[in-house]
This record gives C-alpha cells, sequence and structure tokens, in this order.
C-alpha cells in the first residue's frame, strides 16, 4: 500500500501537483534504505536536495574591488582634457588679440584700390550668376512653348 502511494506522489511530482507535505514525505522515503528496485532510478532526484542542503559557501569574497582604478583614471583623464579645454581656449583668445589689426590700411588711396579689387572679384562672380540664370530663362521659354501655359 505504501508503495503505491509513493508512486502515485511521483506521478503527481512530474505533473507538479504535490504539496509541500507530499514532497517531504517522498524525500523521506528515497533518503531511506528500504527503496524499492524498480523506484532507485528517482532516488538521485530526491537525493540531491538532502545534498544541496548539506553544502555550504566556503570561499572567501574579496571586499575591495578593482573597479575604483578604473574610477581614479577615469577622473585624471577628465582632468587632463578640462585643463588641455581651458589651455586651448586662452591661447586662442590671446592669438586673437595679437591679430585684431588686420586688414586695417592707413592710405587711403591704397584702401581704395584694395576695395576695388574685392569688388571687381565679387562683380565676376556675380555676372557668372546672370549668366546661368540666362540658360534658366532659355528653358523656362521652351517649355513654355512645349506646355503652352
Amino acid at each position: 500500500m505504501a508503495l503505491d502511494r509513493i508512486e502515485q506522489l511521483i506521478e503527481k511530482y512530474f505533473e507538479a501537483e504535490t504539496s509541500i507535505a507530499e514532497e517531504k514525505e517522498l524525500k523521506d522515503y528515497f533518503s531511506s534504505s528500504d527503496v524499492a528496485q524498480h523506484l532507485e532510478q528517482y532516488k538521485p532526484i530526491f537525493g540531491y536536495v538532502i545534498q544541496a542542503k548539506q553544502e555550504q559557501f566556503t570561499a572567501t569574497i574579496p571586499l575591495k574591488t578593482k573597479k575604483r582604478k578604473s574610477v581614479v583614471w577615469l577622473s585624471v583623464a577628465a582632468s587632463v582634457a578640462v585643463l588641455l579645454g581651458v589651455a586651448v581656449f586662452t591661447f586662442n583668445q590671446e592669438s586673437q588679440q595679437e591679430y585684431q589689426d588686420l586688414g586695417t590700411i592707413d592710405d587711403p588711396e591704397v584702401a581704395f584700390r584694395e576695395t576695388q579689387k574685392a569688388l571687381a572679384m565679387i562683380s565676376e562672380s556675380v555676372n557668372k550668376g546672370i549668366g546661368s540664370m540666362n540658360y534658366l530663362s532659355e528653358y523656362e521659354q521652351s517649355k513654355n512653348k512645349i506646355f503652352k501655359k
């Protein structure tokens, strides 16, 4: 009768329908020495739980982590980057103050000639753009002839 009960409990166990008391009954049965021959295959399953309860963690856990070294290096790198940024900004400001007076001409005649050269260069570019607009107007006229607006 007890053997039939154990077989029924094993079926319920594998269908995940056992209660805690029934599982304890199975563990007690399989931890004893009088296990039926045809149920020996289930002994490691329930024996594992007893063995797992007896295991203890004995390794030591280091308290210091190595992540702090990376944080230190990261903060050093950030400090260097900030210092370089400030140095470049300061140097750039000083160089701009030295060259602020570039482009000014004291002689009015020389200034007039330089201005004429600059305006001539601008005029050439504008004339090229106007020439391109002539092509565009020819295209517009051809399009209007074809589509007759």
